[in-house]
């Protein structure tokens, strides 16, 4: 214990990188086997030195787009009846044994998921646990479901399951986070809350070794033990409204065929804001060959009625399906933003890998299908990111899959050697991704407007950028459509307010975060549709942010918050 003794009485101050020297020196000083990670350093860490080392965050990205990400799975289970998808591993009885459907069991969510038993309350508990440990601000979640098509699961099941995520979230707060009065610097009394570190310790086991088996299965029985059976769902998600640790953004994974009006609506009832859609292709003809189930017309038809529900979309689209050519995947990706029946908000591509145990594998063994390789799926994604729109984010370029692929693009860097081909080329991608903020200079911005056309419907991308950055955003949309009682045709729907800069507490000032952007941008869209003559202004916000809402003069609306355009006037 000495060792860690002597860290933290010589850590105050110091930046990541003396912390790192500091470790080294004393390991060699204590003669240790070898250097204790971060984590484990961290997790002896009291209040006190836990609120000297306060700025100091390990992977500091994690949450540098303004929120803190949290990836968690549902159980293993089948797809729809007519999913016969020829590249798709994983699933029940898989040859990677039971693990949820098109993973193999070995990504870093999916080994997490399956340690915890895929329950949604050990899984947050898990993260937030991490996460604290890290440094990092967790008082503004965005949960993403992967595992497959959840709306494919039963209503009992479903139910369960976001009820659980809310409930973690509220009961993390209640167990861990504690309120005080401290004088500022000038005499005046001010709230603090922050962790309370000893009944974290505790909890958490942090006294034992933090990697053994068996802190891990204890940690496991102290959260299991907090859980509850029959959770109102309406209940936890108002108590998340105002908890220390809330959840800004729910995103759900389907398919265009298991996204009826009904599906929908349940999504808004569970609090989604974000559906990652799997069209997979543009071409009938390639999904037809791979056995996908859906053709393009409801692909369309799920776009537009996300959409005009106010959901954000992000579509997965692969690349290298059978009957590839480099120029038809290019003319495939420029089609999702030339042809407006597509346009979406956020795109995740993945190149098509043979895996064993699927029916893609026996047409590669047999000579059918040759996968397109690494530096073809570098060109065309290059080649792709030349022309993408301003309102767009890239998400990802690749799977989270690094072990078991028979053939295909097996590196798992494919980004840099995109980004190397691009700075060849002289290519400069515009999209979100590339542009975030992030520690650049925000003293000169503009707030710019880009109109579009999307789905039937009238899109406006309002951006604060500063030279070329993005600082913020929001995603106003005028509707082709009435879908629900709460959106007329003389309404405005806004689907996404994001700010970037690291996530900072609730309340806190951060270098970008809470410095009045998401009001100026939440304005400009009133503004636009008091000019078009709109009577409401509706928006579809995550549980925790509706409070954000509540201060800039919204109301419950149904599952949206709303104002009245009249009162703008």
């Amino acid at each position: 214990m000495e060792f860690y003794e002597e860290f933290f009485e010589n850590a105050k101050g110091k930046s990541l990188s003396e912390l790192l020297r500091l470790r080294t020196e004393l390991s060699k000083k204590y003669k240790l086997k070898g250097l204790p990670d971060l984590i484990r350093l961290f997790s002896h860490a009291n209040n006190e030195q836990r609120r000297d080392l306060k700025d100091i965050k390990i992977k500091p990205m994690r949450s540098l787009s303004g929120v803190t990400p949290i990836a968690i799975m549902t159980k293993p289970g089948k797809c729809p009846e007519q999913a016969r998808c020829v590249y798709c591993p994983g699933g029940l009885k898989s040859f990677f044994g039971n693990v949820p459907k098109s993973y193999t069991g070995n990504e870093p969510a999916s080994m997490r998921a399956k340690r915890n038993e895929y329950d949604a309350v050990l899984q947050i508990f898990n993260r937030l646990e991490n996460y604290v440990l890290l440094n990092h601000d967790i008082g503004k979640c965005d949960v993403i479901i992967m595992g497959g098509t959840f709306t494919n699961f039963s209503k009992q099941y479903k139910d369960e399951f976001v009820a659980d995520i809310y409930f973690a979230f509220n009961k993390f707060s209640e167990l861990f986070f504690e309120t005080s009065l401290e004088k500022s610097f000038h005499g005046e009394r001010k709230t603090r809350v922050e962790i309370n570190f000893e009944k974290f310790y505790k909890f958490f086991e942090l006294g034992m070794d933090f990697r053994s088996p068996e802190r891990i299965e204890k940690v496991k029985e102290n959260v299991l033990h907090l859980k509850k059976e029959n959770l109102n769902l309406e209940k936890e998600q108002l108590k998340n409204e105002s908890s220390n640790v809330r959840c800004i953004g729910l995103t759900i994974e389907t398919r265009p065929d298991c996204c009826s009006l009904k599906q929908c609506n349940e999504m808004l009832e569970y609090g989604v804001t974000r559906v990652e859609l799997g069209i997979q292709s543009v071409y009938d003809s390639q999904l037809k060959k791979v056995k996908r189930g859906h053709l393009n017309k409801e692909s369309i038809e799920a776009i537009k009625r996300l959409k005009n529900l106010g959901f954000k979309i992000n579509l997965h689209y692969m690349l290298g399906l059978p009957s590839w050519t480099i120029k038809k995947d290019i003319s495939g990706l420029k089609k999702l933003f030339f042809d407006e029946r597509y346009r979406p908000d956020m795109l995740k591509i993945y190149p098509c890998l043979v895996m064993p145990g699927t029916e893609l594998y026996e047409d590669y063994k047999n000579k059918k299908f040759k996968p397109m390789k690494l530096n073809d799926a570098a060109g065309v994604i290059s080649e792709f990111k030349r022309d993408v729109p301003r309102y767009v984010r890239i998400m990802r370029i690749q799977r989270d899959i690094s072990k078991g692929i028979i053939d295909g693009v097996n590196k798992t860097n494919l980004r840099q050697y995109v980004n190397a081909l691009m700075l060849k080329k002289k290519i400069k991608c515009k999209c979100i991704r590339c542009r975030e903020i992030k520690n650049c200079d925000i003293s000169n911005y503009n707030l710019n407007v880009l109109e579009y056309n999307a789905s039937c419907g009238k899109e406006f991308f309002i951006s604060i950028d500063a030279n070329d950055k993005i600082i913020g955003f929001c995603r106003l949309r005028f509707v082709n459509e009435s879908l629900r009682k709460e959106i007329t045709l003389d309404s405005g729907i806004i689907r996404e307010l994001h700010v970037y800069g690291k996530s900072v507490k609730l309340g806190e000032k951060g270098e970008i975060q809470h410095h009045g952007f998401g009001k100026m941008l939440v304005k400009k869209a009133e503004e636009i549709c008091l000019k078009h003559n709109k009577k409401k202004i509706l928006v579809i916000s995550g549980i925790g942010v509706k409070g954000y809402y509540k201060k800039l003069g919204y109301d419950y609306d149904g599952v949206y918050m709303s104002k009245a355009v009249i009162i703008l006037k």
